[in-house]
């Protein structure tokens, strides 16, 4: 397998099997003694939580353990968790799991000792200014899933229970200071998680190439990251065991959430309402979605999208790589419509309305009306391309 190696862009990151072993020193690095160890219901009893905890407490660091995380976290989440640090006079955040655990730990941190309401520090604007630096608290972060890379963020994606509504909070400083990357610890993730979160990251790298910005270094991150997705997802999904391709797996998922500070588009902005309306898994959702987004960009993308091509080593532009796109989602069991993951057409028209003024839909490269997201939830729902 790759590695090992120690990467310092956007932030500290120990990459390798075995590194988790290194967590009590990556927390003394990021100035953490009473870590508070944040991590989901499933993960909370299996081996490789408790021997995380094992290692910290052998340290003589004292973590507490918090593990009420949905898998679309929640204020409500964040409420608890928040309440959590501030009653065991934690310091700091291990966030420990796949995207769900470490967005709503890295949004726990932050909150530590800010005075304001957790939605004034949405990602609107310059409101993240609004925040106090020093009442943010240090976070290390543990993927236990290669795929939404928020362990290398500055964001945490949290479901508004008053309004079903994701909302994005942003701040610089909610940037872990160290992260650890074992693909060890993602060994015995099923394969349709295994997909499902791979899928997220190959969106990421997809959105972030395909927005209009300019950002080249993020741009040729998006398209090595879509490269190692190419050749490993499939791989990871068939045999869980294959630590080669479980490493390139988590090398891509931080390199797609390092990419999309370029900008997102479609596929995320379709699918957030969808997540916080039935509570569907994110990056099966985007999975579902990527198809009919990339059909309606066809326009905006061919040159960008031949030139990807040749790099995959894929055949006839754009056409080639839409074929990719469906041949890999066959191949990872992906359902190719929205009713086989449980959305009916009763609430298009709202999740239209929510997808438009969704803070991705500004970067797709085709700008995206009300109308544009209702045929486009039609067209996902039918299985029409073309």
């Amino acid at each position: 397998m790759p590695g090992p190696a120690t990467w310092t862009y956007p932030t500290a990151i120990r990459f390798g099997a075995g590194r988790i072993d290194e967590l009590a020193e990556a927390c003394a690095r990021a100035g953490i003694a009473r870590p508070l160890f944040v991590t989901d219901p499933g993960l909370r009893d299996l081996p490789i939580t408790r021997a995380a905890l094992d290692t910290l407490e052998a340290a003589g660091l004292k973590p507490g353990l918090f593990s009420e995380v949905k898998p679309n976290p929640t204020d409500a989440n964040v409420a608890a968790g928040l309440a959590a640090l501030r009653a065991g006079g934690h310091d700091g955040v291990v966030a420990f799991g796949g995207g769900s655990a470490l967005d709503c730990g890295k949004v726990v941190a932050f909150m530590k000792d800010q005075s304001r309401p957790l939605w004034d520090f949405e990602d609107i604007g310059d409101w993240w200014t609004r925040a106090d630096p020093a009442g943010i608290a240090p976070v290390v972060a543990v993927p236990t899933t290669a795929g939404t890379g928020s362990e290398v963020g500055r964001a945490g994606v949290i479901t508004n229970l008053s309004t079903r509504t994701k909302k994005v909070i942003f701040h610089p400083g909610m940037l872990p200071a160290q992260v650890i990357l074992d693909p060890a610890l993602t060994v015995g993730l099923p394969p349709a998680l295994t997909a499902g979160t791979g899928m997220d990251a190959f969106a990421h790298c997809l959105e972030a190439y395909a927005a209009p910005t300019y950002h080249p270094m993020a741009e040729g991150i998006a398209v090595e990251g879509m490269r190692l997705v190419q050749e490993n997802l499939v791989r990871a999904y068939r045999d869980g065991s294959d630590l080669d391709a479980r490493g390139n797996m988590l090398a891509a998922a931080a390199m797609g959430a390092t990419a999309f500070q370029k900008g997102l588009g479609a596929i995320h902005a379709l699918s957030h309402p969808v997540g916080a309306l039935y509570d569907t898994h994110h990056g099966l959702t985007n999975a579902v979605f990527m198809p009919y987004v990339l059909d309606f960009n066809r326009e905006a993308l061919w040159d960008k999208i031949d030139r990807l091509s040749a790099w995959l080593g894929l055949e006839d532009g754009f056409s080639g790589f839409l074929d990719f796109v469906l041949r890999l989602r066959r191949d990872l069991g992906i359902p190719h419509t929205l009713d086989r993951i449980g959305v009916d057409s009763s609430r298009f028209e709202e999740m239209a309305a929510m997808a438009v003024v969704d803070p991705t839909a500004g970067g797709n490269p085709r700008g995206l009306t009300e109308a544009d997201a209702l045929d486009l939830y039609q067209r996902a729902m039918d299985g029409r391309l073309g």
